[in-house]
């Protein structure tokens, strides 16, 4: 099933709380980001290889640059052009494994 994009208060909402947890909004992209920073390479890449592991039993992946103990991250569903459900959980999933 295609997953629908968030509109109204409910992606009002989403977005004040992502906002608090650090993620900025690309409107233009309707899509959020964030940079997670770790202690070592190991971790970082130790901390990708869960979150790539959960994405795909979601079949939603994360577009993202590793650059030693650094990862951005960008968050859109691609198939609607914008931001949903899928987003929120994957972001919500990377906060918890970062520890944020």
């Amino acid at each position: 099933m295609r997953p629908e994009k968030l509109s109204g208060t409910t992606r009002d909402t989403a977005l004040a709380a992502l906002a608090g947890r650090g993620w900025q909004h690309d409107p233009a992209r309707d899509a959020v980001s964030k940079s997670f920073r770790f202690k070592t390479f190991a971790a970082a890449f130790g901390w990708m290889t869960q979150i790539a592991l959960h994405a795909e039993k979601r079949d939603h992946h994360p577009e993202w640059r590793n650059v030693y103990n650094r990862v951005e991250v960008t968050l859109t569903t691609h198939d609607v052009g914008g931001l949903t459900e899928l987003d929120l959980d994957l972001a919500a999933r990377m906060d918890a494994l970062a520890g944020a």
